[in-house]
């Protein structure tokens, strides 16, 4: 076969195999891309809870990504969950060379409530890994602890997006706005201009690892050279009609379902 393109995910585990890593390179090879990770933390949950993060050492981070970018070359990295700022900080080193667009989805709780990057790690993600972004992806709350803003609507994820793009530096914001009370709208700021990509509420439980998958699934349209603004439309249809068909598994909050086709 041709060789296929290639993207690295720098995420936790997740061993109930619906976010994280698990769901990062499922993602990847639906889109054909060949998926490699480093694992940054280990956690313990299912579709109903979180019990327990391990964040891995540091060194050990950077050597897995290390050891990524000089043999398997990816067009596109993302990183997801981070835990500590000595992780986030390795991660940035290892990073910053890595001459390839990174999409940063700045995960900082689970869908259940638990913290997955500390308050430390939140200042060490704003002063060492998002300025490298060429994407970030936050959702409602994180959009509004990034900005220092309170977000209700549209108009306000406008502003979080060009607040965190100027105070980063980083290429382009998205925040999501899967939480809004209203039809979901999703807004990108690049380059002073804005672009919404609507979508439709979906109403079901099973959205566990929708941030995972979102983001991943633009990584692996960047890694095929597929343009930003076409690469989050792709994303979000696929997204959305995984969300559709969620398989139901689990007892809480299930997976969307990975088998959909691009």
């Amino acid at each position: 076969m041709a060789r296929p393109p290639a993207a690295m995910t720098v995420a936790g585990s997740d061993p109930s195999g619906g976010a994280g890593i698990q769901a990062d390179l499922k993602t990847f090879h639906q889109f054909g891309v060949y998926g490699a990770a480093a694992v940054t933390c280990i956690t313990v949950q299912n579709t109903t809870r979180v019990s327990r993060v391990h964040p891995l050492p540091p060194d050990l981070v950077r050597e897995q990504i290390e050891a990524v970018l000089e043999d398997i070359h990816p067009t596109a990295v993302k990183t997801g969950a981070l835990a500590t700022a000595e992780v986030v900080k390795a991660v940035a080193q290892a990073l910053n060379a890595c001459g390839c667009p990174v999409v940063v989805d700045p995960v900082m709780i689970s869908k259940h409530g638990s913290p997955l990057l500390n308050e430390p790690g939140r200042e060490a993600l704003r002063r060492h890994l998002l300025p490298m972004a060429f994407l970030i992806t936050p959702n409602l709350a994180e959009a509004a602890l990034l900005a220092g803003i309170e977000i209700a609507g549209i108009s306000e994820m406008r502003r979080a997006a060009a607040i965190i793009a100027d105070q980063t530096g980083a290429e382009a914001v998205l925040v999501k706005g899967g939480h809004l009370n209203e039809a979901p709208v999703d807004v990108m700021y690049r380059r002073r201009e804005w672009k919404e990509y609507a979508g439709e509420r979906i109403v079901t439980a099973n959205t566990h690892g929708t941030g995972c998958a979102y983001s991943a699934a633009i990584t692996a349209q960047l890694a095929c050279g597929v343009p930003l603004e076409e690469a989050v439309g792709r994303a979000k249809t696929w997204l959305t009609e995984a969300i559709r068909t969620n398989p139901g598994i689990g007892g809480g909050s299930g997976p969307l379902n990975y088998f959909v086709d691009y």
